[in-house]
């Protein structure tokens, strides 16, 4: 083997050995790094790529495909999401509205948000004329802003009268327990405002 070509081993066994400390916890020891959430599991994890399957603290409550996280690795290989990192404020999803109620263009179009400390909020007021029906569903919530249990406020349905909005786990959200009888002509409201931020689980 002449000079030339024992340099050129000799350098790529080193660079071998490189790559496999690089690659391999207990000789590179503990990190941390930034992914995106690809897929979440019924297990308490999460999964980023095809590569990383990682367990969830505690505090990482309600996680979603598309969460920008903080990923840390221990010196034996194992992953855990330590949670999201703040990217952006959350963003308003629209409330998808029952046939016969519209947005109120002088308020905010009904939507929610989901917040990454497991609550999330509602806007916006919508209406409609005629009778309304003690526990008409007057719209319905995107499947990640449902609570586990029902949650129920006070509103106004009209001038004059008033009721109560309830959330239910089902996305259901709806108006009933009139006070006094509701008139069977006029406008009726549907306050999505006085729920600003509710308990998920």
């Amino acid at each position: 083997m002449d000079g030339a070509t024992s340099a050129q081993v000799a350098q790529a066994v080193a660079a071998a050995a490189v790559q496999a400390g690089q690659d391999t916890p207990t000789v590179r020891g503990a990190d941390w790094q930034t992914a995106t959430v690809t897929a979440v599991n019924a297990d308490g994890t999460v999964s980023c790529g095809t590569a990383i399957r990682a367990r969830r603290l505690e505090s990482y409550q309600l996680p979603v495909v598309g969460d920008q996280i903080m990923l840390t690795r221990s010196g034996t290989g194992s992953w855990i999401a330590v949670g999201r990192t703040a990217t952006t404020t959350p963003a308003w999803t629209p409330l998808s509205l029952a046939s016969g109620w519209t947005a109120n263009a002088n308020y905010y179009t009904p939507a929610c948000r989901v917040w990454p400390d497991g609550t999330a909020g509602l806007c916006g007021l919508s209406s409609m004329s005629g009778t309304l029906t003690s526990g008409t569903t007057v719209a319905t919530l995107p499947a990640v802003a449902r609570p586990a249990a029902q949650v129920r406020a006070p509103v106004q349905v009209a001038i004059g009268f008033f009721g109560v909005m309830t959330l239910f786990p089902s996305g259901d959200i709806q108006l009933a327990d009139f006070n006094p009888t509701l008139s069977t002509t006029g406008t009726k409201y549907a306050q999505f405002d006085v729920l600003g931020r509710y308990r998920l689980a």
